[in-house]
């Protein structure tokens, strides 16, 4: 097994020295994007508004890594997108793009030839060709209908070779477009919620009472007339910490919960002959099935409660909530 070995301190100081450089010449990469989001920008922009169709992204290599996630990120802002690998395009998949969408090429160099291959058939089809170089100079930035530029003084390399600052101003540029057009398409909570159920923001803002809480025979629910140990015999079988105490028509008449039971303690009641009407907390927060299950959480916190009874436009009782169910939705 080989040793970890620990730096000595010069050692440590020049590999810190060396990172710090790196973040030094991103940073300033990144500072220059600033001068460039001028009408360019606004024309590239204005093309990918108005593309009734698709955005296809297209680069090669570490361009093709930044164009892969400049396209995911488009498409979960509002603009529907996807990358073409420009190699593959030459092979079939050009038939991948239609005249209704925009195009949307990253080259640092602007020579790619892979690109520069597939530009004429790209130019028949008489779509928009946005293009995203470090060359203003070169064939895909004057075959463009407009040329975004993304060049850096140099490399974060200190060969001034491998992409780094290059790749990150790119990066940057896609993130300022996509945003952008999100801004200017009125793109709101709810629907990038669409775009990402499974997440967090997705299931704050989709997910619904009803498909989480409890309902039927899984309700904890006694009658006003029962006995204080009938409420506690229903809490310990139903398990939600709490029961709801309801009068002969399923109207909720209050909530008992773990708290009151420990306020009846304190105050030396018999438990064995008080009715839980008598003790039960009245005028309980409510919600309604149809509310957001992020709605419940905001109850919970603000009432600082860790349950709640479900009601319809009745106030009738059918269902009910803890903060566990929201911690098994992810809502918390």
């Amino acid at each position: 097994m080989h040793k970890k070995l620990q730096p000595t301190t010069e050692e440590s100081e020049r590999l810190q020295a060396l990172g710090l450089a790196v973040i030094r010449h991103e940073t300033e990469a990144v500072q220059s994007m600033a001068s460039r989001i001028d009408h360019h920008f606004a024309r590239a922009c204005n093309f990918m508004l108005e593309c009734k169709g698709r955005i296809v992204v297209l680069g090669m290599g570490k361009s093709g890594h930044i164009g892969h996630k400049i396209a995911a990120t488009l498409a979960s802002t509002g603009s529907p997108a996807f990358f073409v690998h420009p190699g593959e395009a030459s092979h079939g998949d050009l038939g991948m793009i239609t005249a209704s969408d925009a195009v949307l090429a990253l080259s640092n160099s602007g020579e790619t030839s892979e690109l520069l291959t597939i530009l004429p058939l790209i130019k028949r089809l008489g779509v928009p060709l946005i293009a995203m170089t470090g060359n203003q100079n070169s064939n895909l930035a004057r075959e463009a209908d407009v040329n975004i530029d993304v060049s850096v003084e140099q490399e974060a390399c200190p060969l001034n070779l491998a992409p780094t600052s290059s790749t990150t101003a790119a990066l940057v540029m896609g993130d300022a477009m996509a945003i952008a057009l999100l801004e200017a398409r009125g793109f709101t909570e709810q629907d990038f919620a669409k775009s990402h159920p499974g997440g967090i923001l997705g299931r704050r803002l989709l997910l619904h009472i009803a498909d989480i809480m409890h309902a039927g025979d899984e309700i904890p629910r006694v009658n006003v007339d029962a006995s204080l140990r009938d409420g506690l015999v229903e809490m310990t079988n139903k398990g939600l910490g709490m029961t709801v105490v309801v009068d002969a028509d399923n109207i909720v008449a209050g909530i008992f919960t773990d708290g009151d039971l420990r306020r009846t303690l304190d105050l030396g009641v018999d438990m064995r002959d008080v009715k839980i009407s008598e003790v039960m907390t009245r005028n309980c927060k409510m919600a309604q099935a149809d509310m957001l299950a992020a709605e419940a959480l905001q109850i919970m916190h603000e009432k600082k409660i860790n349950a709640i009874p479900i009601v319809d436009q009745e106030q009738q009782l059918v269902g009910a909530i803890n903060m566990h169910d929201l911690l098994r939705a992810g809502v918390v």
